[in-house]
């Protein structure tokens, strides 16, 4: 990294202001997003249920769930669609104290951790989700309780489980990191592999708990194949 003294000629609070304008015009641009999320209500609930499935219903039994459910999903979903901006801002404000090729590697780093965590989601989404809430929604430990799920405990599931994958599918980059700071070498993983490919199955039987083998390899395959492709890359 450069030194920045005074060669970019601003002071340590010349600084800490364009810091400041960075997170103000940050959290203008989450509000912004939050407001349209909140605003295409119609839309955004009708994405979020499809997974729910044909003939599946959600109860809701306190007066505020509804609103402060919109709320929370409007934030989350707002967020989200500001985080390239945000991320291009805080960017452009460390960007002058790194060399070229550090900016390199920075450009790198971000635009592939986005993706992968996308593509966590993504696989949450379609195929983990709808097959854990239909186990979920349909065990029973006695035939005298009926299920009747809450649209905040369902809501709460789906985006639970789209961070933990999302996180899981980092695996990758934080695997990289490690190896830039001299704690990981590539041996290790090497000699670990089927340690960690029974730790993966374990973290995909608790995230998965219908307990078939498809959705299970379903899960564990991928990341696996990600840490297969972190090997690769150190």
């Amino acid at each position: 990294m450069k030194q920045t003294n005074n060669d970019s000629g601003l002071s340590f609070w010349d600084h800490l202001e364009e810091l400041r304008g960075v997170l103000i015009k940050s959290l203008c641009a989450w509000l912004v997003a939050t407001v349209a999320a909140f605003c295409c209500k119609d839309w955004l609930f009708a994405f979020l249920m499809r997974p729910l499935g044909e003939g599946q219903t959600l109860i809701n039994i306190d007066v505020t769930a509804q609103f402060v459910t919109h709320i929370q999903v409007s934030l989350c979903i707002g967020f989200v669609v500001a985080l390239p901006l945000i991320v291009w801002w805080l960017y452009g404000f460390v960007a002058p104290a790194l060399y070229q090729s550090e900016r390199r590697y920075t450009v790198t780093f971000v635009l592939s951790a986005v993706l992968l965590f996308a593509a966590g989601v993504a696989l949450n989404y379609l195929v983990i989700f709808p097959f854990s809430f239909r186990f979920l929604s349909m065990y029973q430990v006695s035939t005298v309780v009926v299920n009747q799920i809450s649209l905040s405990s369902y809501i709460s599931l789906l985006l639970v489980l789209s961070v933990l994958m999302g996180l899981l599918f980092e695996v990758p980059i934080v695997t990289w990191l490690l190896s830039k700071l001299g704690i990981l070498k590539r041996e290790h993983l090497k000699r670990y592999r089927g340690h960690v490919f029974v730790a993966i199955l374990i973290i995909a039987a608790v995230i998965t708990p219908t307990g078939d083998p498809f959705t299970l390899m379903l899960v564990t395959l991928p990341v696996y194949l990600l840490y297969e492709l972190s090997i690769w890359i150190i």
